[in-house]
């Protein structure tokens, strides 16, 4: 059996604002794998960013808040974390590549000064020891001239040279899981290909689980071997990448599939999911993706289905995959053919 060292159970995290409470995240529960690449896809505002930042216990308070579940990180609820905790657990155990890397570089100071204050807060190492490992990383990230680049300032590197600097600097002290938010998003399809190589790279050689939030079903096929995939601020299917791309099971993860370009078709309109994604909200009944299903009948506005399990440890969050349902309508169909 795989070794977990990262498991979400039942994680609500809300946001009050003066217009009400909002569950941004409502009742995940998923798992990470030792050295295991899992993707979590789905539309804007479905909750992955918040889920992410959750797990890193960046919310901000107010508006923000976990307000139940665990998030247990080898055995240990980082829900229930102090704040001098979770900075040990920051970037040491746990890293984050956010999806910007402009902003998340302080512009007043040099590339090295950074790197070496990541290192240097969570190992016993003097300065120049720290700056040998600065260079280190910047090599094994392969930016050319690294020399160069300790003593140079975000603004004076590009997009995908500043987004291996962050990775460079998250997997600095070797931590055993990488959350990636978007990491991609802002580059170039050359450099896109580049950073998920390296992100492979690291994956196989530091046996370095990574938590890869994307939209980019091209990305999720590259790099990962699990998917969630959410809605909503919910989980509605989980599989390998392989079934949930030849067969996704949920409504909604196959109108995801069917929206994607095919190379050998000739499509003068390409296939979008009817609808918007609703605006999370306290009390809501039924099925979230009820109004824009195409296979919805009348329970799923009555009532919340939950994530049954199918074959070969998948699941998915729709009545279709319920056995209590799916018994009932096979014993009809029995008395009926009798």
């Amino acid at each position: 059996m795989p070794e977990t060292i990262l498991e979400l159970n039942e994680l609500h995290t809300h946001f009050f604002t003066d217009n009400g409470e909002i569950p941004a995240v409502d009742g995940v529960s998923l798992s990470v794998n030792k050295g295991e690449v899992v993707g979590i896809v789905g539309e804007s505002g479905c909750g992955k960013s918040v889920t992410s930042l959750s797990i890193m216990q960046l919310i901000p308070q107010p508006p923000g808040k976990i307000v139940s579940g665990e998030i247990n990180f080898k055995g240990e609820n980082l829900a229930n974390s102090s704040n001098k905790r979770m900075k040990q657990i920051r970037g040491n155990e746990i890293s984050m590549i956010f999806q910007e890397p402009m902003t998340s570089l302080d512009p007043l100071f040099t590339i090295g000064n950074q790197l070496r204050e990541a290192i240097q807060l969570h190992n016993k190492m003097s300065k120049k020891e720290a700056s040998d490992r600065a260079l280190d990383m910047l090599e094994m990230v392969g930016i050319p001239r690294p020399k160069e680049v300790l003593s140079e300032y975000p603004h004076q590197l590009s997009g995908g040279m500043r987004q291996r600097v962050m990775i460079a600097m998250a997997m600095s002290c070797d931590p055993e899981i990488l959350i990636a938010d978007e990491p991609t998003t802002a580059l170039d399809v050359t450099i896109q290909a580049q950073i998920l190589d390296l992100m492979k790279k690291l994956n196989q050689e530091k046996d370095t689980a990574i938590m890869l939030i994307t939209h980019d079903l091209g990305v999720v096929a590259e790099i990962c071997d699990r998917v969630v995939v959410m809605y909503s601020g919910q989980v509605v299917e989980e599989g390998t990448t392989r079934e949930i791309l030849k067969d996704p099971k949920h409504p909604y993860s196959q109108g995801l599939i069917k929206s994607l370009p095919k190379i050998h078709e000739r499509e003068q309109k390409l296939y979008s999911i009817p609808g918007t994604v609703p605006k999370p909200k306290m009390g809501v009944k039924g099925c979230r993706f009820a109004q824009r299903c195409p296979m919805a009948f009348e329970r799923c506005f009555q009532e919340d289905p939950e994530l049954y399990p199918l074959e070969n440890n998948r699941r998915s969050r729709c009545f279709l995959y319920d056995d209590a349902k799916r018994e009932v309508t096979e014993n009809a169909n029995a008395d009926i053919r009798s």
